[in-house]
This record gives structure tokens, sequence and C-alpha cells, in this order.
């Protein structure tokens, strides 16, 4: 059966975010693919304490976490696209060597469950609604204690 237009956005959208985190995260590549994928007046929906305006301040902020965990990976688990926006549900693992948000580096190794919802302009994402487990991950880091089971 031939691909409908929807069918076609929602595997184009489906590539941009892999691209996104294959190039910009994994890839570290805060420069050109930085400047091809997402739009210069992006908007963080739920952006990081102190995260600026825009494509340079998404970009400060993976500056940030790259410092912190150098060994950053992100994974894709799963996505649901309509429209033009894409959900993605993902795994972020790495080892924190580096201040992160005033915690001081603890060498402890996280992976960290995230959900973004990203919407995308003529090819290039125009906002992102990042939620990821923080309690877990404070947790992973030693600054929460963890659960006790009983």
């Amino acid at each position: 059966m031939p691909e409908t237009g929807s069918d076609t956005r929602t595997q184009d959208m489906r590539v941009l975010l892999q691209r996104f985190i294959e190039e910009v995260i994994n890839g570290r590549d805060l420069d050109l693919a930085m400047k091809d994928i997402v739009a210069e007046d992006f908007v963080e929906q739920i952006p990081f304490p102190g995260q600026g305006p825009g494509r340079a301040g998404l970009a400060e902020v993976l500056a940030g976490l790259f410092a912190a965990f150098p060994d950053l990976h992100w994974t894709i688990r799963d996505t649901l696209a309509e429209d033009d926006r894409i959900m993605a549900y993902s795994t972020w693992t790495g080892t924190h060597r580096g201040e992160f948000m005033g915690i001081p580096a603890t060498g402890h190794r996280v992976s960290v469950d995230a959900w973004t919802i990203d919407r995308y302009r003529n090819g290039q994402m125009t906002e992102s609604r990042l939620i990821m487990d923080v309690a877990g991950l404070l947790t992973q880091l030693g600054v929460l204690p963890a659960p006790t089971v009983s």
C-alpha cells in the first residue's frame, strides 16, 4: 500500500529525531548539525534552570550535560507521531564526571528514563518538552536516599 502524506510526514519526523539524537547528542555536534536540525527560534517548553532562549540556549544546556556526563549516550526506545509532533520514550546513560546542576562529580554511572514531545516545521525542531525521571537520577547520583523495601 503506498504511503500517504501523513505516513510520509510521520516517517520524516522519525528520521529527523533519530538524526538529532545520533548527530547532535551522541555525536556531540553542537555546530553544523545543530544549526541544520534545530530552528534558531527553538522553544524549550520546560527549560533547564538558567537555560537561555532559542537554539543557543539548547546548545548551552547540551554542552553542560556533555561536560557533566562525557560518555552520555541517548537511546530511543519508542515513538509516537502525529501531525507535526513526535513523542519519544528514551533512556540516556552516562558517568557523572563533572558538576551537574550544582552537584559535584560523583563518578556514578546513571541510566535515566526520559520522555520528549518535539514539534517540527520545515525539517527543523521548533520546540521540545523534556520530562525525565529526576528522582531516579538524583537517587543514582547519591543525592536522594534509595527507597527502602519492606
